[in-house]
C-alpha cells in the first residue's frame, strides 16, 4: 500500500449578522464539487500551517485556528488520502475568483450540510458543531 497523500483543511466559520454562525464552503471547477477549503502539504510543511495556506490561497481570507477535528481518510483517484482539519475563525479577507476556485458561499450549518458534495465531508461539519455548543 502507498503511502497515503497527506492535505490539510478547515471548516471556515464567521458570525453571522442575525447571530447565528456561518459555514464557508468552496466550489472547485475542476471537480465540480463544493467542500471545505484543503489542498495538499508542501514538502516540510505542517499540516495545521498547510490548512491555513489553503484557507488564505482559495478563499482570500485569514483565520485563527480552534479546535481539530477529525481527520478524513478516503481513496483519491487510488490512492489512499488523508486530510486533517481544524475548525478556524475567519478574521478578515476578500475572495477573489481564480482557477482552482470560482465560488464561495457562506451558508448556514444545515445549508452547509446539504450543499456539501461528499457525504463524508459531513462528520468534520458535525464534529465543528458539537465544539459550538
Amino acid at each position: 500500500m502507498s503511502d497515503p497523500v497527506r492535505a490539510a483543511g478547515c471548516v471556515l466559520w464567521r458570525r453571522a449578522t442575525h447571530g447565528g454562525t456561518e459555514i464557508c464552503l468552496v466550489h472547485r471547477p475542476r471537480y465540480d464539487d463544493w467542500s471545505f477549503p484543503k489542498g495538499k502539504l508542501k514538502r516540510g510543511e505542517s499540516p495545521l500551517h498547510a490548512a491555513l495556506r489553503e484557507v488564505l490561497e482559495e478563499t482570500g481570507h485569514h483565520c485563527a485556528p480552534g479546535a481539530a477535528l477529525p481527520t478524513a481518510r478516503y481513496l483519491a483517484n487510488g490512492r489512499p488520502k488523508e486530510v486533517s482539519y481544524w475548525a478556524a475563525e475567519a478574521t478578515r479577507g476578500t475572495f477573489v475568483p481564480n482557477d482552482e476556485v470560482d465560488r464561495l458561499a457562506w451558508l448556514t450549518p444545515s445549508a452547509a450540510r446539504t450543499r456539501l458534495t461528499r457525504p463524508g465531508d459531513r462528520v468534520q461539519l458535525d464534529a465543528f458543531l458539537s465544539t459550538r455548543h
